[in-house]
């Protein structure tokens, strides 16, 4: 099958959004613990669900801003390594913050802070940018022929014996 050609597979798709979302919340959850958890008595689901806590008045804030900005930028990285595609980062991507917005809605309304639609925001957009590049990159390096060339030139040689 060429590399080119579209395969519908549902099944992956979903395993796929499976993988990166909860990548996506164990490596935040890996990073507030690091970057929050220090600064607080008790780390709990409210810094990563509920909007009124992404504010750039406290330190504490800038440190969950931090936490979902590099969680964006692992991301990227998940997407590469998953989806490998850089037609699809930003499909992935979107639907990462899609649920992750459909989450904070469940737990803490609608989000009411212009912060926490910029973070959001910035961390989508960083997401799909960097996934696309590493995966253009990906995509645009060379095949190594000379290995291929080699192994069928002893098949062929050996089948002259």
């Amino acid at each position: 099958m060429f590399y080119g050609s579209v395969v519908w597979d549902p099944w992956l798709i979903v395993a796929q959004i499976v993988c990166i979302q909860c990548l996506y919340y164990l490596t935040l959850g890996f990073l507030m613990a690091i970057l929050v958890g220090t600064r607080v008595s008790r780390l709990s689901l409210v810094y990563f669900f509920d909007y009124a806590t992404i504010t750039l008045s406290t330190v504490t804030g800038w440190c969950i801003i931090a936490s979902f900005l590099l969680s964006s930028i692992a991301g990227a990285g998940f997407l590469l390594f998953l989806v490998e595609r850089a037609k699809k980062c930003l499909d992935h991507a979107a639907t990462v913050y899609i649920i992750h917005l459909s989450i904070c809605v469940l737990y803490g309304g609608w989000p009411s802070s212009i912060t926490w639609w910029i973070v959001n925001g910035t961390g989508l957009a960083v997401m799909t940018w960097l996934g696309e590049r590493l995966c253009i990159n990906r995509e645009l390096q060379e095949i190594p022929i000379s290995r291929l060339r080699s192994s069928v030139d002893r098949q062929t040689n050996s089948g002259r014996d």
